[in-house]
């Protein structure tokens, strides 16, 4: 369906022109009107099918200038890479109308943030914790809200957001429209969603895990660190297709440790981003995959939500992931936008059991290829896939406990305290060894 037949304002058909935007995505088409009929809205669709302009769209053409500095629209984000791409495509929908923008996440100065806010801001999209802040130090008035808009609500529970979420709905106006998008369904998720509005209409454009079409799913049966690292060194080496390749890895130190591994083979062609990362070494290393500067990222999961590379070729599973939707938005990273990609896993033997919930969720089998004849295969475990010995905790300040004397010596006999008093008399025949009679005066 074109946007032409969704009889958008001008302005929006101009902006969407210049971006080169003319076909809606089926999310997009089946949102549009409830949103525009003012239905509390939960959107169900996978990671790359245009969940974004499926409710910036609608919420823009119901915008309506006002005078008053505060905001109409909130969106909430689990990343500060999903808040600073969202800005991006707001403002370009915007181009031709005269809206405030302000993007708010943690780990920069807050007072610069609330400048912006209080300066008048139509807009405000941010993440959780962040906009809590704003909302209790009563900077960020929220009761001019039109439309609330949680994006990814099931990565904001995997992240630990539910909190904030709770805090946020504090705030918020009952009369205000919500609108939520999730990749999945979880009980979880619809929970959350219930606490926010009890009446919404569920619109759902693929069934949770359903395998994304354009993606060709192998994977390779292999073990241990050192081997998949070696298997990874001679794919990248062998196939000049791999021209873009998103790695994924299931801690921070795994990440780490691959990249050093990795780095030297591939001198300046590989990055690696997780979330201990400074915000801008995260901006610049994407900008660096999205311009084919790095040929190959790693990155973990928390990260993913907020990558929006585009022609990513091949997204490998360095570490199988535990859950399957993870899985879905893993590989939802390639074959956007109708293009064809490729997802390889490697599954060691203790990851069987995920490979089978994936592929029940999927209903599709992933396709297992013979590992080449000449790869090195290793049996040595690098320090994260050993087993860490047990240590009681503060073992290090436990004191072993020495017998001793009692913590007492025996007070001298005239210091001794009892119960009877002692007379006078008494006391003058201990001092002199006997009795003191008291001298009468004679009688004159």
């Amino acid at each position: 369906m074109l946007f032409t037949e969704f009889k958008l304002n001008k302005s929006l058909i101009n902006a969407l022109d210049t971006m080169g935007i003319s076909e809606a995505t089926a999310i997009q088409t089946k949102v549009f009107s409830p949103i525009m009929s003012g239905k509390d809205i939960v959107g169900i669709a996978q990671t790359g099918t245009g969940k974004t302009l499926a409710y910036l769209l609608p919420s823009f053409q119901l915008w309506k200038f006002t005078k008053s500095p505060h905001p109409q629209i909130l969106v909430v984000v689990p990343t500060r890479e999903l808040v600073t791409q969202l800005v991006d495509v707001a403002t370009q929908l915007t181009e031709f109308i005269n809206v405030a923008i302000v993007g708010v996440y943690g780990g920069t100065n807050i007072k610069t943030q609330k400048a912006a806010i209080i300066g008048g801001a139509d807009i405000v999209i941010g993440t959780p914790g962040r906009l809590v802040d704003l909302c209790k130090d009563g900077v960020l008035k929220t009761k001019f809200l039109k439309r609330l808009i949680i994006d990814e609500v099931d990565e904001m529970l995997n992240l630990g957001f539910r909190t904030q979420l709770r805090d946020i709905h504090q705030f918020i106006p009952e009369s205000c429209q919500h609108l939520m998008f999730s990749a999945t369904m979880t009980e979880d998720v619809e929970k959350v969603i219930q606490e926010f509005t009890e009446y919404y209409t569920k619109i759902e454009t693929a069934p949770s895990g359903a395998p994304l079409e354009h993606i060709e799913q192998f994977g390779y049966r292999i073990e241990n660190f050192n081997s998949k690292a070696n298997l990874l060194e001679r794919l990248l080496n062998d196939d000049a297709a791999m021209s873009k390749v998103l790695v994924f890895v299931k801690t921070k130190k795994m990440a780490d440790v691959l990249f050093e591994r990795m780095e030297p083979q591939f001198v300046d062609q590989i990055g690696i981003i997780h979330s201990s990362k400074s915000q801008n070494n995260r901006f610049d290393t994407v900008a660096k995959f999205q311009d084919g500067t790095y040929r190959c990222l790693i990155a973990t999961d928390i990260i993913a939500r907020g990558l929006d590379v585009t022609t990513v070729t091949h997204v490998i599973n360095f570490d199988l992931t535990d859950t399957p939707e993870k899985y879905i938005h893993r590989i939802g990273r390639t074959g956007r936008s109708e293009q064809k990609g490729i997802s390889i896993s490697f599954v060691s033997e203790a990851e069987l059991d995920y490979q089978r919930e994936i592929e029940t969720l999927m209903n599709k089998q992933i396709t297992i290829l013979d590992l080449p004849n000449d790869i090195v295969l290793s049996d040595e475990l690098i320090a994260l896939e050993k087993p860490s010995e047990y240590v009681p905790f503060n073992q290090h300040k436990i004191k072993k406990r020495v017998p001793s004397g009692p913590a007492f010596h025996e007070k001298k006999e005239k210091n001794k305290k009892g119960n009877n008093k002692i007379r006078k008399k008494e006391k003058m025949k201990l001092k002199y060894g006997k009795p003191i009679k008291k001298r009468r005066k004679a009688k004159k």
